[in-house]
């Protein structure tokens, strides 16, 4: 059987996107394994796949994959992708779109720019929801890695994060440390890494280590959790710019108890067919 795909990316992160509306198609994890790899597959950070609503308020099911072929929770460069997915090959006329992730739904809204704005949710503090292993929530955990204290946020935007705050993006050890607290103990699921840089009052420079990924050019809940993380800091105010390697994103968050809007662009590099 030949599928249809379509390449996209949100500042330099991509994603191979699947219509599972009009065609019949089930992606597993070994599928994703396969389509992600940049050698023998198509190539990607993440599979995206938009199938039919479970629910009647929503207009479609959000699934992703990552490159390793687990499944997760959220990812906010995707989630833009995906809105100029459907309107691109027209599965919806609605503006914005709502769609469900395994875990929570979101918002989307494409604007006259061809930006796109999602509303990412409330972001979570309580670390048995993150999860995360500490008896209360706080702005700054102290975290042991290989005897070394590390100070981090951790944050949930519908998926872990951990923020670390460092003087010099450029020369943070991204790979190494990035690698070490994704798999730490207290993040019971694994956890997306931050490093960021703050630049002045609304503007942050940051790099991610992406759970199952590793470093990527740009990830829009990591955005979004660094952005947090330093409005509770008192290190920047709302709205916050995040510089990534291949472009900015706007974050607008009015503090605790309030949903996250991420804007930013989503580009189409090529459709194709591939044998499954």
């Amino acid at each position: 059987m030949l599928m249809k795909f379509t390449k996209m990316h949100g500042l330099g992160n991509d994603f191979v996107v699947i219509d599972a509306v009009t065609q019949n198609v089930s992606v597993t994890a070994s599928m994703a394994r396969r389509l992600s790899d940049r050698k023998t597959g198509i190539g990607c950070d993440q599979v995206l796949v938009v199938e039919p609503p479970s629910d009647a308020d929503i207009d479609f099911n959000y699934r992703i994959f990552n490159c390793d072929g687990a499944e997760v929770e959220q990812c906010g460069n995707g989630a833009r992708c995906l809105a100029r997915f459907v309107k691109d090959r027209r599965l919806t006329g609605k503006n914005p779109i709502r769609v469900k992730t395994s875990n929570r739904v979101i918002e989307l809204h494409i604007s006259d720019k061809n930006l796109v704005s999602v509303d990412m949710g409330i972001p979570e503090f309580e670390p048995s929801k993150i999860p995360f292993e500490a008896p209360l929530a706080a702005t700054v955990y102290d975290l042991d890695v290989d005897g070394q204290s590390e100070q981090i946020a951790a944050v949930s935007m519908g998926n872990p994060h951990a923020v670390l705050k460092v003087d010099d993006v450029a020369k943070a050890p991204v790979a190494k440390l990035g690698a070490k607290i994704e798999s730490h103990p207290r993040f019971p699921n694994r956890v997306n890494v931050g490093f960021m840089q703050i630049l002045g009052p609304n503007e942050i420079k940051l790099r991610v280590y992406e759970r199952g990924v590793g470093e990527t050019e740009a990830c829009g809940s990591g955005a979004c959790a660094a952005a947090v993380a330093a409005i509770l800091q008192g290190a920047v105010d709302s709205p916050v710019t995040l510089q990534l390697t291949r472009g900015s994103l706007k974050i607008d968050w009015q503090g605790e108890g309030h949903a996250l809007i991420m804007t930013g662009p989503a580009k189409t590099v090529f459709h194709g067919r591939i044998r499954i």
